[in-house]
């Protein structure tokens, strides 16, 4: 028995609509994310699985305190976008490079397509400084933050990216990583140590694997 077009458009017709939906979920709300390295170390591990909430941060900045997922800094610090031989590719090429094969084979992916996850440490107007432990200081006052516990060593190689007494600009921020000896972060991105909020993907919501540690994200008390 034949097939009528009719028959197909209705057939499809709801898959095609959850699909879009489905992706504008992705788009626009929350999206999922995997943790590639110990650059936040021990508040998130290796290979953890993350929801990035997506919408609350284009009604509010972020807080101190908040984990953040942001756009690559090589598709914004401009000595580094100088520095490339190609131009920045497409949102569009972006998209299909996070697909195997693309996403998996040395050399076809776009340093400046990935997606960096960092904790929000200063906020704008602030006077901010980092010593060379990595330790952080707000106007002049030492940040407490509990959820470091690997600070860098005396003698550590480039003085762990210190800095004295700058102002983080309007509209921008000053996003570290947990584990302050191994992490690349506004410290050392070479065309500006701060973040704009344009270029913030979402926040950290929750985290769905490994089931052991499974649960939401929340911020320290005393960093509100």
């Amino acid at each position: 028995m034949k097939t009528s077009i009719r028959e197909v458009i209705k057939e499809w017709t709801p898959l095609i609509l959850i699909a879009l939906f489905i992706s504008s979920c992705r788009s626009f709300i929350a999206e999922p994310r995997y943790i590639p390295s110990g650059s936040m170390l021990p508040e998130l591990q290796i290979n953890d699985r993350l929801i990035i909430e997506k919408f609350i941060l284009r009604n509010r900045d972020p807080n101190r305190g908040e984990i953040v997922v942001f756009n690559s800094p090589y598709s914004f610090d401009e000595e580094l976008i100088s520095d490339r031989d190609e131009q920045l590719p497409s949102r569009l090429s972006c998209f299909f490079m996070g697909f195997p094969p693309m996403s998996i084979i040395p050399g076809l992916s776009d340093k400046a397509c990935d997606a960096y996850i960092k904790r929000v440490v200063a906020l704008p107007g602030e006077l901010v400084s980092v010593n060379n432990l990595g330790e952080v200081f707000i106007n002049n006052e030492k940040l407490d933050e509990p959820y470091v516990t690997s600070f860098c060593k005396e003698g550590f190689f480039g003085n762990c990216g210190q800095f004295q007494n700058i102002i983080v600009p309007e509209d921008h921020f000053l996003v570290l990583g947990d584990n302050r000896s191994n992490s690349w972060d506004g410290r050392f991105w070479p065309g500006g140590k701060f973040l704009h909020k344009d270029e913030i993907i979402g926040k950290a919501y929750f985290r769905f694997w490994p089931l052991k540690d499974f649960g939401f994200f929340s911020i320290p008390i005393n960093m509100k």
